[in-house]
């Protein structure tokens, strides 16, 4: 392998662990376990930037790698292991759409992904090209986690692995300037707050994490 194709082969394998850990993420319907791909998935996250910063040249993203390493790796599911003890939360919870069914709509998110990026970006570099389409899929397949999902838990999970996938994209464009990266970094540690208040009222006023519980409290169930 010639050092040319170096970087190519290291950033579409750091892409394509993340995309791994969101079909991981899609599979798993045990909450702990949920967490701990997501950990993984900030820590490979963390590895992409430090890797474009290389490649690049641009010192910048090393930050971005350990805001990465730090929150997402780190402190995120750290938080989240905590709200897990608190609510007492060590099991496996219901879906909205089947194991299988969410497998194969994830396959045809990332079909899509790759079907929209690719003749968009042909005269952009190769690196770049594939690792949009990467980044791209990982994003489709936090919002199908959100979807498919009825924890709350979960669907913050969803909505981290979709920033994850942002992240990726920014990092791997030549030039992103890193106001974006931070900007996004902090409004995710919002959202989590926010996300992390709305799982304790949960809890509070009716004694589950289970969104779909709420529907007969808006008078969608019978």
């Amino acid at each position: 392998m010639s050092f040319g194709q170096l970087p190519y082969d290291v950033s579409h394998l750091l892409g394509g662990g993340m995309l791994l850990l969101s079909f991981v993420l899609l599979y798993q319907r045990r909450v702990g376990a949920v967490i701990n791909a997501l950990a993984l998935q900030g820590g490979i996250l963390a590895l992409a930037a430090a890797w474009q910063a290389l490649v690049q040249g641009a010192p910048q993203l090393y930050l971005t790698a350990l805001i990465a390493f730090g929150a997402k790796a780190v402190l995120i599911p750290l938080a989240l292991r905590t709200l897990l003890r608190r609510l007492d939360l060590h099991r496996t919870v219901e879906t909205a759409l089947g194991i299988g069914p969410s497998l194969v709509a994830g396959v045809a998110l990332v079909a899509l992904a790759i079907l929209v990026v690719l003749p968009i970006t042909a005269g952009s570099r190769a690196i770049a090209r594939e690792d949009l389409a990467l980044a791209l899929s990982v994003v489709l397949l936090g919002m199908l986690m959100m979807i498919t999902r009825r924890n709350a838990i979960l669907q913050v999970a969803g909505l981290m692995t979709l920033e994850n996938g942002l992240i990726l994209a920014a990092v791997g464009v030549a030039g992103m300037p890193l106001v974006v990266e931070l900007s996004t970094a902090a409004l995710v540690m919002m959202l989590l707050v926010v996300g992390g208040v709305f799982v304790f009222q949960i809890r509070e006023r009716f004694d589950t994490v289970d969104t779909g519980f709420l529907e007969r409290h808006r008078g969608e169930a019978e």
